[in-house]
């Protein structure tokens, strides 16, 4: 995920110098007053989202195959400690029912 996430922020990091770029070279045009870097990095993002949704795809789903292996792990896990809670105490109160029988014999 961490792999996924720095890509990511490789590619809106590009489409920011990019824009900037074209800002400040008045290819594209500036935002009202003190807004430009907030054009800047609205465009940026608009620009980047579609591309990091293509480029990206395959390290997306394998990112999104290790987020779904570890939560099957994960409720593998508490499966496993629920039925081990549940062995030791059917476990103490068989002990408990042997006891209470032995007592009334």
């Amino acid at each position: 995920m961490l792999r996924y996430t720095l890509m990511r922020l490789g590619i809106f990091v590009g489409c920011f110098l990019v824009v900037w770029g074209l800002v400040y070279s008045e290819i594209l045009p500036r935002g009202l007053g003190d807004s430009n870097l907030l054009w800047v990095l609205l465009l940026s993002l608009v620009v980047s989202a579609p591309i990091s949704f293509v480029a990206l795809r395959k390290e997306r789903d394998r990112a999104s195959m290790d987020v779904v292996a570890r939560v099957d792990r994960a409720k593998a896990n508490l499966d496993a400690n629920r039925t081990q809670e549940d062995d030791a105490d059917d476990a103490a109160r068989s002990q408990g029912q042997g006891r209470t029988q032995a007592q009334g014999s």
